[in-house]
């Protein structure tokens, strides 16, 4: 079986490599004996799947293309999967490792592997082990959302995708058509950063804020997507980090960490209550609502009355 499998995958591997232009599944199915003899379509598209993560995970970059009749067909350019010679000292190779290492627990862990083994088929040199190297050092990014894999792979292949977003001022989720950029990770918290078509502009999105499935959508983006995507300088716009004013607010004593983690200024005023002064930007009436009642906003007038807005939203659900 393991051998049937790895002759299968260097077949589908040849195919997607030596042709000019993508093939739709049906021309892959007539060009591979071990797809011929799959017992129905479903089974073929099964096997076609697992087939293509496995080549992906290798290290093959296939591209999803969809032709103008929306037939999607792959390939995987040669210019996109061949890497000039390059020398790799130690310390190089210890950076390569400690990065792949932070996807080990992660869905990434197969492509940081596939890098790892194509940067040894250009020129790494196979006494450098870049897992061994400081090893003491274990960095890791969490990934803990369900929606992170399936928007990873959309942003990846340029799909559009649907899902439901409760924002921290609703009740209730509302549904959102996006078109995915890029993912980043900024304080311990995963974002998305997209066009989203219902509002014609675009949106970062919290992932553990997405609620149910993200569902993929055919068809092809209708916005550009920008050569940088500022994921984590929008997001700390939001959260005050490019502040050049101050609020002053009161916090209960023992909550809102974070806020007091930002505060220039703690001063108890006792009742079990503190005041702080922390920088004032966009978005932070928002951040200030998701601590409900352990925050009261003493100045300035506009942020305590956008804080009031957003509670009095919530309660009408």
């Amino acid at each position: 079986m393991a051998i049937a499998k790895a002759e299968r995958l260097m077949n589908l591997a040849l195919c997607l490599l030596g042709t000019r232009r993508p093939l739709s599944k049906r021309e892959l199915r007539e060009s591979i004996e071990a797809y011929l003899e799959a017992g129905s379509d479903d089974s073929f598209n099964r096997m076609f799947e697992r087939d293509k993560d496995d080549l992906r995970e290798l290290g093959l970059v296939i591209e999803t293309v969809e032709n103008l009749d929306g037939e999607v067909g792959y390939l995987a350019r040669r210019d996109s999967n061949r890497l000039p010679p390059i020398t790799i000292d130690a310390e190089e190779a210890a950076a390569l490792g400690l990065a792949a290492k932070v996807w080990q627990q992660a869905r990434l862990a197969g492509a940081a592997s596939g890098a790892l083994q194509k940067l040894r088929a250009a020129g790494l040199p196979e006494d450098v082990d870049p897992y061994e190297a400081h090893s003491a050092l274990e960095p890791r990014i969490p990934v803990h959302e369900t929606s992170f894999e399936p928007l990873m792979l959309a942003c990846r292949d340029r799909r559009p995708v649907v899902f439901d977003y409760r924002k921290a001022t609703a009740a209730r989720p509302e549904q959102r058509h996006v078109e995915p950029w890029a993912l980043e990770c900024w304080r311990g918290h995963w974002y998305l950063a997209g066009w989203d078509r219902d509002r014609g502009a675009e949106r970062v999105f919290r992932l553990s804020r997405i609620t149910g499935k993200v569902r993929a959508r055919a068809g092809k983006f209708t916005a550009g997507v920008p050569d940088v995507v500022t994921v984590r300088e929008t997001v700390a716009g939001w959260a005050g980090e490019s502040a050049d004013r101050s609020a002053l607010i009161r916090l209960r004593t023992g909550a809102g960490y974070p806020l007091r983690a930002k505060a220039a200024h703690i001063r108890e005023v006792g009742e079990g209550w503190d005041e702080l002064e922390i920088p004032y930007g966009h978005g932070l009436d928002a951040w200030l609502v998701e601590f409900g009642p352990d925050v009261v906003v003493l100045e300035p007038a506009e942020l305590r009355a956008d804080v009031v807005d957003r509670l009095r939203a919530v309660a009408k659900g």
